[in-house]
């Protein structure tokens, strides 16, 4: 979340980003064309073709990660990882620990890569983005979409046969990931960037209202739709990640930590500790990226050594 944005192809600074209540205003993504398996949109699913652009502690992005790994789409799909710390220039590539280089566009800001696919562009640069190497393109930036593409449409490249959105499921999937988006992945935000103390405790009840909820549904099923791993978990899960290091203490998400959930809790483990999930999740460019890249949050600045967090430990989905 950095505060600049480009205007008519130049980066500027500051934005607002509240209503005049307080309230956290997220813009819309703006690339939005498919890769289709059979190429009818333009871009057909192929090998060494696409190159995700991620950062490791967005939550929207580490999503696509995830899906990349777990579908086995490493050698199709190649990859740049930006610095965890935006500041005043926004997203950046570094070769600091964990970080990968634009080995595509050879850029070292991301707004380069914007550029390239619209020189007069207006809005924010985010990650993701799908990146067409044979056009010189962006072909889609909403993190939501790039997962479903990447589940269903490279089903012939992918190294695993898993998929995550199985048709006889696809309607409540897509129900559940339109449940969970506003009061817990966009509710975090909407809480951590309320200027006003009322937008603050509208954002923070729903929030905690909708954990509330899905723990009582997690009681009686291993995963949100069922008894089988779904998109809409991967969606879950990369908020759940960041809460007790991050959202609860800076972004004053503090009822409750998911520790303090007996499913949700429970949940969290199971999914951490499948190698495809765990190994994608990186801690310090969580930490270092929302205590350093927020100093209206956080003004000092000061990345805390904590919490102990304890996601290897037994965990009793099993049941199921």
């Amino acid at each position: 979340m950095g505060l600049g944005m480009l205007v008519d192809g130049r980066w500027v600074k500051e934005r607002e980003q509240e209503d005049p209540q307080g309230r956290f205003l997220r813009p819309s993504t703006t690339f939005r064309q498919r890769i289709t398996a059979d190429g009818s949109s333009g871009f057909p699913a192929e090998g060494d073709r696409y190159h995700l652009y991620i950062s490791l502690a967005c939550p929207w992005a580490h999503r696509t990660l995830l899906m990349r790994q777990i579908k086995g789409l490493e050698d199709a799909i190649s990859l740049s990882v930006v610095d965890p710390e935006m500041l005043d220039e926004g997203w950046v590539f570094s070769e600091g620990p964990g970080c990968i280089p634009d080995t595509v566009n050879g850029s070292q800001y991301l707004r380069e890569v914007y550029l390239k696919a619209d020189p007069q562009f207006t809005g924010r640069v985010t990650v993701p983005i799908l990146w067409d190497k044979q056009t010189g393109t962006i072909v889609n930036n909403e993190s939501r979409e790039i997962i479903r593409m990447l589940d269903r449409e490279f089903g012939a490249i992918a190294r695993h046969a898993i998929d995550l959105c199985p048709p006889e499921l696809e309607a409540v999937i897509d129900q559940t990931i339109d449940a969970i988006y506003q009061p817990i992945n966009n509710g975090v935000y909407r809480a951590g960037f309320a200027t006003q103390q009322a937008a603050y405790e509208e954002a923070v009840t729903e929030l905690f209202d909708a954990l509330d909820h899905w723990d009582a549904v997690l009681q009686n099923q291993r995963y949100l739709c069922g008894d089988v791993l779904t998109e809409a978990d991967l969606c879950l899960f990369t908020t759940l990640v960041r809460f007790d290091p991050v959202y609860h203490g800076h972004f004053k998400c503090n009822l409750r930590r998911i520790a303090d959930y007996p499913n949700l809790g429970n949940y969290l483990k199971d999914l951490y500790q499948r190698p495809a999930i765990g190994e994608t999740c990186n801690l310090d460019h969580i930490k270092r990226h929302y205590y350093r890249s927020h100093p209206k949050v956080n003004p000092t600045q000061i990345v805390p050594k904590g919490p102990i967090l304890d996601w290897d430990s037994p965990h009793d989905r099993d049941r199921f």
